[in-house]
């Protein structure tokens, strides 16, 4: 995908990874950047940056969970600001617990926002790209998409979901010329990231080499766009060996610590994995 000129979507823009992607794709050229996040004063602040690269810069402060408000906007923004080429689906939420100390209010947001709020602004814009028999989808999902991991359980059922969707939409708007990736970082450090009880032996990524990983995969057309060395010999590992993958993934696990005893859940806003 040429990005030079195209009208661009980012959810969860405000910081992190949505962040460095909104940037980077500024820098590569693309014309017009429609920021979606529930902060308006941080997307204002990325805004700014946007604008100083060249590039126009519109912020939508929304709620994903609010499904009137997200058709209502994005129907205005496609009237206002034209087409939008590239729909980038960053925003999410995610509770690192064990599961026997989960909570159903928190299971509940992370579906909300990581399924039904992708699903609800994936649905008016996609519709739009249909008819217009042109455009390109991501969905950022994670490694967890892949291989789920001690305390991320219901996080990473929701990546797995992200998947599934991903590929299921990919082979129904193939059609109408509308392309749909999944985009798959392991953990990237951000602002949040000290919010995490790391696991043992991952080496934290940046939101920069993330969104440096996204647009060399649109220029490939890559499918599936699978970010950083580690994520690529987990992956294969659980193909070749999924038994020592999976005794890997325990022993790397906070749970598997001396302070487990003492393990406090966590929670993260527009995560990073």
């Amino acid at each position: 995908m040429d990005i030079c000129g195209k009208v661009a979507l980012v959810t969860g823009a405000s910081r992190g990874i949505g962040r460095s992607i909104a940037l980077e794709l500024a820098k590569h050229g693309a014309r017009r950047l429609l920021l979606v996040a529930r902060n308006v004063a941080l997307l204002s602040d990325v805004a700014a940056e946007i604008e100083a690269l060249g590039a126009e810069a519109i912020v939508l402060p929304l709620d994903l969970t609010q499904t009137v408000a997200v058709n209502v906007a994005i129907a205005q923004a496609w009237r206002s600001h034209g087409p939008i080429d590239l729909l980038i689906n960053c925003a999410g939420v995610a509770h690192q617990t064990p599961f026997l100390q989960t909570k159903l209010p928190q299971v509940q947001e992370e579906i909300a926002v990581n399924l039904l709020g992708m699903y609800t602004i994936t649905r008016v814009v996609a519709r739009r790209m249909a008819a217009r028999k042109q455009g390109k989808i991501v969905n950022v999902s994670s490694l967890m998409g892949k291989l789920a991991a001690p305390t991320m359980a219901t996080y990473s059922a929701t990546k797995f979901a992200i998947q599934g969707f991903t590929q299921a939409l990919r082979a129904e708007l193939l059609p109408h010329n509308v392309q749909v990736i999944s985009l798959l970082p392991t953990l990237t450090s951000t602002d949040m990231i000290r919010n995490l009880q790391l696991f043992r032996w991952v080496i934290p990524m940046t939101p920069e080499q993330v969104a440096r990983s996204l647009i060399r995969g649109l220029h490939r057309e890559s499918p599936e766009i699978l970010v950083g060395w580690q994520s690529h010999l987990a992956v294969l590992g659980s193909r070749i060996m999924p038994w020592l993958t999976q005794k890997l993934l325990r022993m790397a696990s906070p749970l598997s610590s001396p302070r487990s005893s003492h393990y406090r859940p966590r929670h993260l806003e527009h995560p990073t994995v």
